[in-house]
Order: structure tokens, then sequence, then C-alpha cells
């Protein structure tokens, strides 16, 4: 690179890991509200929700980014612009290809990242949040059940116990699961303990009762005394062992790709698969798209601040609309295939015509030319004019009448 465009690329740079930080920043404390609860309802420490929060940030890095490089480009271009440097470069013979070189590496550096992003760190982060979210889930009893308050970790499931032992034991037990409306249950025990063997969690209670009601309000309760009573833990929260289960983006390239034909997941929505890996590619494109498309609008030398503003909003707003554009489609990607190609061409074209644009805004003009000879052909008329009406009249022509 020229020092100008090391210049370019440094100051690109800086701002860029400025401002991804401050979005990244916002949208780990907007999770970390949304998961609060994790902490106030759910009994689990402050690290846990620090854990949970900052594995859920992959997800939407991919996302932000290309929209950080945009606004960094804008405001870096229009800072050239302001401080007459763009005009300096134009006025030594230099083109807007000198500008491209180092604003196009840099986009080509986080085309790389989003790709890692949506390849490998993106999955890993959702398995692994996945199985900090069944640990909390599976210790349920043990550390959510707060003694003398209600819990309802999901809709239908309530807990209550009236204390719990140093050994762990629940004394007063209660628990009402209704997330079944045709399936009504409530356990009533003196006391109750988790027990773990070979990794499944169990409720064992003692001297209590079974309140079932099947069928719906109309049908009469049930009422089963026992001495003793276990209760497996994975009804209450269905667990997904193994790839199989695993949504879309908690998969892997050659899992999207070959997917297992027997995976519940796959057969039961197969196009948000395809939907998916053809997204994980095409969203790499959109970092090359917004900084050829700032370039094209803003990156033109201005020696004035007119309709400077409007083409950097303009530009902006372009870019959220190919990405709202590229979101869409995928959406249509899920139910038809043959929407596959749209997914790829939106970016593309926003890359070819900002290249064109560019090409165009890089070749001579012929304008200020022809207004060159226009006005010579002019004054050299009028100057001929001049001197024929001054020779009739027997007056000579005054000096410097003619060009």
């Amino acid at each position: 690179m020229t020092i100008f465009s090391r210049y370019v690329f440094r100051q690109t740079l800086s701002a860029l890991l400025l401002v991804l930080l401050s979005l990244t920043g916002i949208v780990w404390i907007s999770l970390a509200l949304r998961e609060l609860n994790v902490v106030t309802s759910l009994g689990q420490s402050a690290l846990t929700l620090v854990t949970m929060t900052t594995l859920g940030l992959p997800n939407f890095v991919a996302v932000i980014t290309p929209f950080a490089l945009l606004i960094t480009v804008i405001h870096t271009l229009n800072r050239l612009n302001s401080d007459s440097e763009i005009i300096v470069l134009t006025a030594s013979g230099a083109t807007a290809w000198t500008i491209v070189k180092p604003l196009a590496t840099l986009a080509l550096i986080v085309v790389a990242f989003i790709s890692y992003v949506n390849h490998v760190a993106m999955p890993w982060s959702l398995r692994l949040l996945r199985e900090i979210v069944m640990d909390v889930r599976t210790d349920l009893l043990t550390q959510v059940i707060q003694p003398g308050r209600f819990s309802s970790p999901e809709r239908g499931l309530t807990f209550h116990i009236r204390e719990r032992s140093l050994d762990g034991t629940l004394q007063g037990l209660v628990m009402h699961d209704a997330r079944n409306s045709k399936e009504v249950q409530s356990y009533l025990a003196e006391k109750g303990l988790i027990l773990k063997d070979k990794g499944e969690s169990y409720l064992f209670m003692t001297n209590g009762h079974i309140l079932r009601r099947e069928g719906g309000i109309s049908e009469p309760t049930q009422i089963i005394e026992f001495d003793k009573y276990a209760v497996d833990l994975d009804r209450f929260e269905a667990k997904t062992a193994g790839p199989a289960d695993l949504k879309p983006r908690e998969r892997y390239y050659d899992e999207l790709v070959n997917p297992d034909p027997n995976s519940s997941a796959y057969k039961a929505e197969p196009g948000r698969f395809r939907a998916e890996l053809h997204e994980r590619f095409s969203s790499a494109l959109y970092p090359l798209a917004f900084v050829l498309l700032a370039i094209a609008l803003v990156g033109q030398a201005q020696s004035t601040r007119q309709n400077r503003h409007a083409r950097m909003g303009f530009c902006f707003l372009a870019g959220v609309g190919l990405r709202l554009s590229g979101l869409a489609v995928n959406n249509i990607v899920v139910l038809h295939a043959s929407f596959v190609p749209v997914l790829y061409l939106i970016p593309l074209t926003a890359i070819c015509v900002s290249l064109f644009l560019i090409a165009r805004g890089t070749r001579p003009s012929r304008g200020n030319a022809m207004l060159d000879k226009i006005s010579e052909s002019a004054a050299e008329l009028w100057a001929s004019l001049m001197q024929r009406f001054s020779r009739r009249r027997g007056v000579a022509a005054p000096a410097g009448s003619r060009s």
C-alpha cells in the first residue's frame, strides 16, 4: 500500500473497531436485560448470566458487523472530503481507485471474519449455550426454588417449598404441572430430594398425594396417595441430546449439507436448513457491497457541503434496504428453493452497480472542455462583430477586442 492507502486503512480500521464495540455492547446489554430472570427468578449466579449473554453475541455479530463497516466508511469518506484530502488527491492525478484499494482490503478482512463467525463461532457458541441452559433447567429444584415463594420457570409449571434443609432436602413440596390442559397434575409431598443417576435427574418424594385430572375441567379429579414416588425431571424439560435435534443455526456446514434423514428437526422444516446454508454464504458478500456503495455515493471529491449529507443519508438507507431485502428473501427461500439465486443476486448487483458508478466517476469529463470551446467561439464571434461595426462607423476597434 501507498502512504495514503495505509493512512485510510488505519483510520477506517480504528473507527470500525470503535463502532463495532459500541454496537456489540448495546446488543449485549439488551441480551442481559432479557435474560436477567436467570439471576432474579432462576437463582443463578451473575457469572452464568454473563456467560449466557456472551455466547449469544455471535448470533448477532454477523448482522451488525456489515452495518458497522458501512457507518465507518461513510464517516471516513465524509471526513476526507471535509478536510479536502480527496480534492487534493484528485488534483494530483489520482482516481477513486486509490481509495477503493484500502477500503476493499478492509472489506475482505471483514468478509473473512463474518465467514468464520457464520460457519464456526456461531454454531459452537449456540451449542454451548444450549448445554448451559439445559444445566440450569435440569438443576431447577435445587437452585431455583426459593422457600416460601411460588416459582414458575415456564408457563403452566409452578413449584413451591416450605423450606430447604442443609442436606438439600425439600420440605413441604408442591408441584403443579398444567402445561397440558388435557392432563393436569399436582404433586404434594412432605419431603423431596433430587437424585442423579447416569446423567439423569429424578425428584424423589415421600409421603404425599397426586391430584390428577384428565380430559378437561368437567372430569373428576383423581387422588392418589403414595409413600414413595419418583418423577423423571426430563418430563419437565425435554432434553435434546446429540446433533439430530439441533436447530439449523446450531449446526456446522457439513451437518447442513448432509443432515441426518431421521432428524426430527430436518423432517419438520427442511427448508430452514437450505435457507440457513445459503444465508451464511450470501451474508458475507454485504461488507464488500457496502464499501463499494459508500465509495460510489460519498467518495467523490466535493468542494462544498452541498448534497453531502443527503448522499450520506441515501447511502445508509440504501445499505439498510439491501440487507432487509436479503433477510426477506431468506424467509422466502424457506418455502421456495427457486429463490436461492436471489440471495446472492442482491449483494452482487449492488457490487456491480457500485463498480460501474465508480468507473464512470473516474473517467475524464468532457463537459468543461466543450464549455471552453463554446466560450472561445462566442468570444471570437463577438470580437468579429464589434470590429465590423466599428469599421462601418469609421472608428478603430478598441485594443484587446480580439481574443
